[in-house]
């Protein structure tokens, strides 16, 4: 008899709170808990929907009423803990009381335990398990458990007690079995949401992933210019086509600070690139510094253009403001709200991939100065020297001494000018040579040097000046500061998948050079190897004192590219 108006009451309950579920109103879960400005709009939703359990119920003797009332003061409990719950079931409980009947009573402490007791469960698990609460197996034992003792205070209060009894008689069973069904779907309802929600999300990062990976795939050939975000046309305009391609907006464009840079999709026959900013959206986004949307976009080239809705967003690169990025849709079409978080992330990306360019510009001028201080760098005493050496040479073996000014022609030319950053083994040994051939006619019996190369190493390819330096640190400070015979040797091999060249002398000199101090030749060699194949590779020193000292270049096995 009550089974059908109970369910039809449960089902209205159903219909609202699926509304809710859905509504923005509708508060995040999480383990911390909510602030009481999101505990609130919980409270007055299922204070609400228990004062409706009570006029949807249905009437029976001498005042009492058979309802679904525990349904809401049990969600609140477990949805935002023992005050709302014991809230909620208090508002219920006073409303009840005021409607009358001999079990109102009984009914206004259950509904109060009901809401008490599942928010004491979420004050338990919301922390530590947050899928145990939220199952729609607690929300039902719960349910269940609650009317039990529900039919348990309308016997304990109720009087007179043998009407008491006979209204749990009737009422007992089909709300036991029935009411916890309404927490049970809620639940189940709740758990659709969060899947859908996890399932948006997924395929939200999933796209961001991959039209970043694609940016990033476009832009690498980026790079910052005294112009700014000018990076190429061609670059940019790629960068545009899969912007457009992966969000399926009308039209992606790009900006300097003066003109359009890249332009694809809608309009392209009169956005074109080079063409200088007309539109007022742009400059007010590149004078503010700021975000600018606009959904009354008007073209400033020609009346017909079907544009009407624009987010404009402004490239930054280095607290500079040096472009745009603007994301359309057509008149027709709103903009969605996403849009807006969408253009910033992408400019995001691309301000630091200008930065990133920027910043390896930089770097490469440097390295640039760094070599053709290398270059330049000829030391004033070996040229005194190999003068020297050249007058006396001259007056003993004319001949001997044409070879060595060819020598010291070779090497100054080589020091001057090189075609290419990067050399080959057996032209950096060449480069080498003519050095060593005028440090010898020097020196004579005094310095012996030794040249061993694994076969197969000779076109190995490293950057230019990196021999020749270590090997003047090694006469130099080694060979030319012992008293005895000195020995100097190049040593090139491959270990552990990479190839070593070593440049050895017999003094065990060597002092670490403090910062900014000498040893610039070896730091420079160092960290030109470092930037081109990785930190793995570069320049270490082994030195045992008056023993040894040696220098190792390690360098992949296939050498730097070239």
């Amino acid at each position: 008899m009550l089974l059908l108006p109970l369910l039809q009451s449960l089902s209205v309950f159903l219909v609202f709170c699926y509304v809710y579920t859905w509504s923005p109103g509708f508060p995040p879960l999480r383990s911390e808990g909510l602030t009481w400005r999101r505990r609130l709009p919980v409270y007055l939703f299922f204070a609400a929907l228990t004062i409706l359990g009570n006029h949807l119920g249905i009437p029976l003797k001498g005042g009492a009423i058979a309802n679904t009332r525990a349904v809401g003061s049990v969600l609140a409990g477990l949805l935002a803990g023992p005050t709302i719950g014991a809230l909620v079931g208090i508002t219920a409980g006073a409303e009840r009381m005021a409607l009358g009947g001999f079990t109102a009573l009984a009914g206004a402490v259950a509904t109060t335990t009901e809401g008490l007791a599942a928010g004491l469960l979420h004050r338990r698990w919301a922390g530590r398990r947050p899928d145990l609460l939220l199952s729609w197996k607690t929300a039902a034992l719960v349910t269940f458990c609650g009317e039990i003792v529900h039919q348990g205070f309308v016997l304990l209060l109720s009087r007179p007690f043998d009407d008491a009894v006979e209204i749990v008689k009737i009422i007992a069973l089909p709300m036991i079995f029935l009411n916890p069904l309404g927490p049970a779907l809620f639940m189940v309802m709740l758990g659709h949401r969060r899947r859908v929600y996890e399932s948006i999300g997924a395929r939200s990062s999933a796209f961001a992933l991959r039209t970043a990976r694609r940016m990033l795939e476009a832009a690498r050939g980026v790079r910052g210019t005294e112009g700014g975000a000018e990076g190429g046309t061609e670059t940019a305009a790629e960068i545009a086509r899969v912007l457009r391609e992966e969000t399926g907006v009308a039209a992606v464009g790009f900006t300097s600070t003066e003109k359009i840079l890249a332009w694809s999709g809608v309009g392209a026959d009169h956005h074109r690139p080079g063409t200088p900013i007309a539109a007022v959206t742009t400059r007010r986004s590149l004078n503010r510094r700021d975000v600018v949307v606009s959904e009354h976009f008007t073209c400033p080239f020609t009346p017909a253009c079907p544009l009407g809705t624009v987010v404009v967003v402004p490239l930054e690169v280095g607290g500079e403001v040096v472009g745009t990025v603007q994301i359309y849709e057509t008149g027709h079409r709103r903009l969605r709200p996403q849009n807006r978080t969408m253009g910033e992330g992408l400019a995001a990306i691309l301000s630091g991939q200008l930065l990133a360019a920027r910043y390896r510009d930089q770097e490469k001028l440097l390295l640039t100065s760094e070599v053709k201080l290398l270059q330049a760098q000829v030391n004033p005493h070996f040229l005194f020297n190999a003068l020297n050496t050249l007058v006396a040479v001259t007056r003993k073996d004319p001949d001997r001494a044409r070879e060595l000014l060819i020598h010291l022609s070779t090497f100054l030319r080589k020091n001057l000018k090189r075609d290419s950053d990067v050399a080959t083994l057996a032209e950096e040994l060449e480069h080498v040579g003519s050095y060593l051939e005028i440090e010898q006619a020097r020196f004579g019996d005094r310095l012996l040097v030794e040249t061993e190369v694994e076969e197969g190493l000779a076109s190995v390819r490293l950057p230019t000046f990196t021999l020749q330096p270590l090997v003047e640190n090694a006469i130099r400070h080694g060979v030319g500061a012992a008293l005895g015979p000195g020995r100097a040797r190049i040593h090139a091999y491959r270990q552990g998948g990479a190839v070593l060249i070593d440049v050895e002398d017999n003094a065990g000199a060597y002092q670490a050079p403090a910062a900014g101090g000498a040893g610039l030749g070896m730091r420079i060699v160092d960290r030109r190897i470092k930037n081109l194949v990785g930190d793995t590779y570069g320049v270490s020193v082994t030195c045992v004192p008056s023993e040894l000292t040696r220098v190792t270049v390690r360098l992949p096995a296939e050498g730097v590219p070239g």
